[in-house]
């Protein structure tokens, strides 16, 4: 026994629904011309000079689109610079750890706060913790210098030698410099991500809570079986995101280790090499190859973080 199903649709009724829409009606003529300025800005500061830079890398130029076509010579020598190796691995030294810093820290420090039970201890830690991420970075740089003055007259130094610990060149010794860099960041970033976690926190099920109890799980295997599956896409947002924003570290190496990455160049980053090339050494093609290497670079990392995310979500 068949039954035969037929459709109450009528196409000539609802031709919008069962056609493939046009990409420019008549309805969306306003629409469009809303969104006319922002579309001229975008194609105006942000994809010409992305293809202008692009056209710009196979030339030897100095300071304009002007100059002899090279080819791929650009990315040859910047391939084959010691220095720009140098810079990328203190820039995923610096990444990595900010990033795993900073985003475990703050999703702990989120599931600490949210779980206070009194409203106004909770708003009075957020805005305590937030609070560093409304100081410009210019300004945490300077603040830090004092902090992590080399001498026994820097306050961290100060503190480590009432234990009879020798002072440490935060910022001028090699072997510390980067993961100052690290600290630092920490302190700046640490605000922000745990109030984004906060607001995610809020959007877990308290009858998943309810349910483990119920089972007899106690505080911890709620948080590690419950919190931290539930906000797994959060967190692999948050790590993209930081992780973008770290590859393209500028201003606080800059402030500190100056355009030569001090000391001894534990401090040069892919963007400060970027900067000295194109605005020191007024070698343009250079500079913008080294800008497109690093794009892939970027790409790449959350291309891979997208998949990996995807991946689990799959299983």
């Amino acid at each position: 026994m068949s039954v035969e199903i037929k459709s109450s649709i009528n196409p000539q009724t609802y031709p919008s629904t069962l056609s493939r829409k046009k990409f420019f009606t008549r309805r969306d003529l306003a629409g469009y011309l809303f969104s006319a300025p922002l579309l001229i800005g975008i194609a105006v500061f942000s994809i010409y000079p992305m293809i202008g830079a692009l056209i710009l890398s196979f030339k030897k130029s100095s300071k304009s689109f002007e100059g002899d076509w090279t080819g791929l010579s650009n990315y040859k020598y910047v391939l084959t610079d010691s220095l720009f190796w140098k810079s990328i691995y203190n820039t995923f030294y610096m990444g990595i750890l900010s990033v795993f810093f900073g985003v475990t820290f703050s999703f702990i420090l989120a599931s600490l706060i949210h779980n206070i039970s009194k409203s106004k201890w909770r708003n009075f830690f957020k805005g305590v913790y937030f609070l560093p991420n409304v100081v410009s970075l210019v300004a945490t740089s300077i603040l830090f210098t004092f902090l992590f003055n080399p001498g026994e007259e820097g306050l961290l130094n100060y503190v480590l030698g009432l234990v009879g610990i020798e002072p440490i060149g935060w910022f001028t010794d090699p072997k510390y410099a980067r993961f100052s860099i690290v600290l630092m960041t920490l302190w700046g970033m640490l605000g922000y991500n745990t109030i984004i976690f906060i607001a995610a926190l809020t959007s877990v099920p308290k009858d998943l809570y309810e349910a483990a109890e119920v089972d007899g799980a106690n505080w911890l295997k709620k948080w590690f079986y419950i919190t931290v599956p539930y906000l797994k896409p959060i967190i692999i947002f948050m790590v993209i995101i930081g992780t973008i924003n770290a590859m393209k570290r500028f201003t606080d190496v800059w402030l500190i280790g100056g355009t030569a990455g001090n000391p001894a160049g534990s401090l040069m980053t892919a963007v400060l090499y970027i900067y000295r090339n194109g605005f020191l050494s007024s070698q343009m093609g250079i500079a913008t190859a080294a800008s497109y290497i690093l794009f892939f670079f970027i790409l790449v990392l959350t291309i891979v973080l997208m998949f990996t995310n995807k991946k689990s979500n799959l299983d």
